[in-house]
């Protein structure tokens, strides 16, 4: 791997830990907002919806801008470039982190978390499409997951931050602090982006075939060589004009629609991103307080990371369905503790221990296989649209947990785990009798299997 790869790589991947801080960095926050907009969310009411649904509506504002983010930068990155998207990307988590902080009230503080979103939602398709595009195939898979530790990595950072700064008793401006964080490794991030060579794809989709080959000698080209390459890049352009004139939603398709629907679904019904937002409110409802239930935040984070970069090395050899599987039956157990140490009120060191089960059974399951598994059920000709399908899916039922969770939480934090438990089931059903194995099977062999003609 040379120099100039590999730093381009971890800037890249910046784009992975700034998606997943921003992601996490409002669950510090999210009991402050609550109190200090009561009277907005009270006089909002009036018209539609409850204060929680207010509250809800308030927290998930990131994630209705990670919806639109992940459907309307793909076209500008084609026609600019994926590098100044990315520069774009950093300025929006820039212009997200300064603006959350400063906010006045609660509709300037959803503005700025919307903003953020959209970077959130842009680099999640960018940033991978250029690390992709920047590597050789012989490091392009250790690369490109690269970026998706790095957005587990940011979650983690987003907790850490958050309780050292509440060790500080910084009082009221405390939850500024705690969103301005992100602003430093923002800037990093798009100063240093003007550092990275450009996409050789984009480059030679322009036209450009002289810069081209001056990033593929500087990032390491294939044995065959530059000129090989080029052509294969060419070639491979060529082949995705010519399928883009294909209908995506039509009855061959059928399977494999449905099955990145499915899985998509399901990743966020098992209330992940209820565990992500709310992290603190969740320990403060076990009987944690202060920067203890920020601490026990952190080990949540740090639990994450270690399992997903266990099952990123395992993935490839025992396959996906086993990994579902045992996410699946984790996620039940643990899920259905949460739920009965609520109702009984055998609370504390017991809801820690479930939820830690709980986010291992992520990050060894869903966390690891989503991505993979709906890349690989997609022919090559679809492939880009059925991934765009199961990203805005996930990111829709994203933001519905994350708009609900404090509504059924206020009537019983016992029901809303109850309810994920349930849904898990209905996972676990589904991995067992519907869920194909996809790992080394041939993409001919896959469209078979699929009823794709």
């Amino acid at each position: 791997m040379t120099r100039t790869l590999f730093f381009a790589a971890i800037v890249a991947a910046l784009g992975g830990l700034l998606f997943g801080f921003d992601t996490a960095v409002i669950s510090g926050a999210e009991g402050t907002l609550r109190v200090l907009y009561a009277d907005s969310y009270a006089r909002w009411s009036h018209t539609f919806g409850t204060p929680a649904f207010w509250h809800g509506t308030l927290v998930a504002s990131g994630l209705i801008g990670t919806i639109v983010g992940s459907l309307i930068f793909a076209k500008p990155s084609d026609r600019y470039g994926r590098r100044p998207i990315l520069i774009l990307m950093g300025s929006l988590y820039l212009f997200s982190a300064l603006g959350s902080a400063a906010a006045w009230d609660a509709s300037s503080f959803a503005v700025f978390r919307f903003v953020g979103g959209l970077g959130v939602g842009g680099s999640s398709v960018i940033a991978p499409m250029y690390v992709a595009e920047i590597a050789p195939s012989r490091l392009r898979g250790r690369l490109v997951a690269l970026v998706q530790l790095n957005i587990v990595l940011g979650i983690l950072l987003a907790y850490l931050s958050n309780y050292i700064i509440a060790g500080y008793d910084l009082g009221a401006v405390e939850w500024r602090w705690m969103f301005g964080a992100e602003a430093l490794p923002a800037l990093v991030f798009s100063l240093l982006l003007f550092t990275n060579p450009r996409s050789p794809r984009w480059l030679v989709a322009m036209g450009r075939d002289a810069e081209a080959a001056g990033v593929l000698e500087r990032v390491g080209s294939e044995d065959a060589g530059v000129a090989h390459e080029l052509a294969a890049i060419r070639s491979s352009l060529q082949t995705a004009r010519q399928h883009l004139a294909e209908k995506f939603f039509q009855k061959k398709y059928l399977k494999p629609i449905l099955l990145a629907v499915a899985i998509a679904a399901f990743n966020q019904l098992s209330g992940i991103n209820a565990l992500i937002y709310y992290t603190r409110r969740i320990f403060e409802m076990a009987g944690a307080t202060g920067t203890s239930a920020l601490l026990q935040s952190v080990i949540i984070g740090g639990t994450n990371l270690i399992v997903t970069a266990a099952a990123l090395m395992v993935i490839d050899h025992f396959g996906r369905r086993k990994l579902m599987l045992v996410g699946s039956i984790g996620y039940i157990l643990s899920l259905s503790a949460t739920a009965v140490a609520f109702y009984t009120e055998m609370t504390g060191p017991v809801i820690l221990v479930s939820l830690v089960v709980f986010i291992a059974s992520h990050a060894f399951g869903q966390g690891a296989v989503i991505w993979v598994f709906i890349g690989e059920i997609f022919p090559n000709n679809v492939r880009a649209r059925g991934q765009s399908l199961g990203s805005f899916v996930h990111w829709i039922m994203a933001a519905v947990i994350s708009l609900t969770f404090p509504m059924i939480a206020e009537v019983s934090g016992a029901h809303v785990f109850a309810f994920y438990a349930l849904c898990m089931v209905g996972q676990l059903c589904w991995v067992i009798w519907v869920m194909p194995e996809t790992k080394g099977v041939p993409l001919e062999e896959m469209e078979l299997t699929l009823g794709i003609e």
